[in-house]
């Protein structure tokens, strides 16, 4: 069935910025897209090169923004647009975080930053803390720290790179453990590579607190229909992108183990 988010639309690039060396923000104007919820994603057709999905960074005054980082052929092709391009788009789709406004803990890596970017500014003037643990290999790759500075709770934010070069060195998964140990969150909230995704659930499983993780796998559709992005019984693109606890506990053999590729065959992360 042909619903109002699935049909394509065209708009324009209305801004490029530059993130860091791999990364850039576009932002375009569509109604629909305007309406979105933090963790929900969209679909870009980058013409006569392919489709892609992206998360939803932020949506303001009805324009909307997505982080892009150059991986492939379509990425590449996106990042070498200028403002006034032409670009397809459907959406939004998915589910959404919900939004705590108690304790709330944020765990982000690389690209996986973006969705939480829109859930913190949504929850910034509720949470009574709202706490980030931000990981990446590099400082280059980190993404929007002045940002994420503004709106966490003062002294709320941690920085771990692999390579030491900025914060702490270490992965992700290390400063979760200690804060944990420390203090009580009512929700955890977390998006990046997958496997990271895994142990950022087991902790909160150790520690009994809520978890909301939101997981990047291949989408070729949006719609649930070609399977590509199958974990266990579910459909990352029609029943997640975002998933509770009892759904990830329910895919916890496979989570941050193996996936589909290209070809539909299984591989292991």
């Amino acid at each position: 069935m042909l619903t109002a988010a699935n049909t394509l639309r065209v708009t324009r690039v209305s801004s490029v910025r530059v993130e860091s060396p791999t990364v850039k923000t576009f932002t375009f104007k569509d109604k629909l897209c305007a309406k979105a919820r933090p963790g929900q994603f969209i679909m870009i057709w980058i013409p006569g090169v392919d489709e892609i999905p992206l998360s939803i960074m932020n949506v303001e005054k009805g324009e909307v923004s997505v982080a892009v980082k150059a991986v492939g052929e379509a990425t590449c092709a996106l990042h070498g647009m200028k403002v006034g391009d032409k670009v397809g788009v459907r959406g939004p789709f998915g589910s959404y975080f919900t939004e705590t406004p108690g304790r709330v803990l944020l765990v982000g890596g690389g690209t996986g930053v973006a969705p939480l970017l829109f859930l913190a500014k949504r929850l910034s003037a509720r949470a009574k803390r709202l706490a980030l643990v931000m990981g990446a290999k590099t400082k280059s790759e980190l993404l929007f720290l002045d940002q994420f500075t503004a709106l966490c709770t003062a002294k709320s934010m941690i920085a771990a790179t692999e390579d030491g070069s900025y914060g702490l060195k270490c992965l992700a998964t290390e400063p979760v453990e200690t804060l944990l140990k420390k203090e009580n969150f009512d929700m955890i909230y977390a998006c990046g590579p997958e496997p990271m995704v895994r142990q950022i659930f087991l902790i909160a499983e150790k520690y009994v607190i809520p978890i909301e993780a939101s997981l990047e796998r291949l989408m070729r559709c949006g719609l649930g229909l070609c399977g590509s992005c199958m974990i266990g019984k579910y459909r990352v693109c029609k029943d997640g992108p975002v998933f509770n606890a009892t759904q990830l506990r329910e895919v916890k053999d496979e989570l941050g183990v193996s996936k589909l590729d290209f070809d539909g065959k299984r591989i292991r992360f």
